[in-house]
């Protein structure tokens, strides 16, 4: 089966019918039209660049052109988990622990799907490498982004509770273990909510840009659940690493809890 083209005039159209969303939901007085808007023209351009990005890098197929897009798309994404704090450490410290849990996680389980167990030759082949590690940074991203927040903002409003644990003698691994507890859950629910509806409630983007593009089902199915299952050992990983981290720099070396070193979002 081959790919059935699209062409501009339907892409238009699409555009179009974002553009009456926005139009009803600006007569509606909603107040998203503005960022619907927007969102739509920085999908148009951001993915614009992708696709010749790609393009160009599938043709030379370097190894340290892919380590490079990589370390694009991390710095990146630890911008992204950065800017979705309520509450960020300061001196860098949350762009970091971002960056460095998402690094451990992502990229060391994207070299072992590739060298292990897809195969592709050479392993860094850019069309395997690129899209798997998108999509484990993309998720991780998300899952450290809301453990994060969750952990520094719950550690803000408990931390009378906190302090009183300290006194009571108790060590800082205990005194925040509830919090770190619920950081971690936070993280993880969205992955473990798409893997219980995966094929019941919807089928997953993977799975279906692989039907569409004429893959047999059986062979969608089983990228999916490979991916799937790597897209949750990563995230789990990389939001239970950036917790531990995070948790950490809460304290400081006499185990007094430290939330001066925490620093609001303007935009908040």
């Amino acid at each position: 089966m081959s790919v059935i083209a699209i062409s501009w005039w339907e892409l238009a159209l699409a555009s179009v019918l974002v553009g009456a969303l926005a139009a009803c939901t600006y007569a509606a007085r909603l107040a998203v039209a503005q960022e619907l808007v927007i969102a739509a023209v920085r999908t148009v351009v951001q993915l614009a660049l992708v696709g010749f990005l790609l393009e160009t890098l599938f043709s030379l197929g370097g190894l340290h052109w892919v380590a490079l897009m990589g370390a694009a798309m991390l710095v990146i994404a630890g911008r992204e988990v950065t800017a979705r704090q309520k509450r960020r450490f300061s001196r860098g410290w949350t762009y970091g622990i971002g960056t460095t849990s998402m690094f451990l996680s992502s990229f060391s389980v994207t070299v072992l799907a590739l060298t292990v167990l897809i195969g592709p030759n050479p392993w860094y082949t850019p069309q395997y490498a690129i899209p798997l590690l998108g999509m484990m940074l993309g998720n991780t991203m998300t899952g450290v982004a809301v453990a994060l927040d969750r952990l520094t903002d719950t550690a803000w409003q408990q931390r009378e509770m906190i302090e009183a644990r300290l006194m009571l003698g108790q060590p800082w691994s205990v005194a925040i273990a509830d919090v770190r507890r619920d950081a971690m859950r936070a993280g993880m629910i969205p992955t473990i909510n798409a893997m219980a509806a995966a094929g019941v409630v919807s089928l997953p983007g993977m799975m279906t840009g692989q039907i569409l593009a004429g893959t047999a089902p059986a062979l969608a199915v089983k990228y999916q659940i490979l991916v799937m299952f790597l897209i949750t050992v990563g995230t789990g990983f990389g939001t239970f690493a950036a917790v531990a981290a995070a948790g950490r720099r809460l304290f400081d070396r006499r185990e007094r809890l430290r939330l001066d070193r925490l620093t609001e979002a303007r935009n908040s």
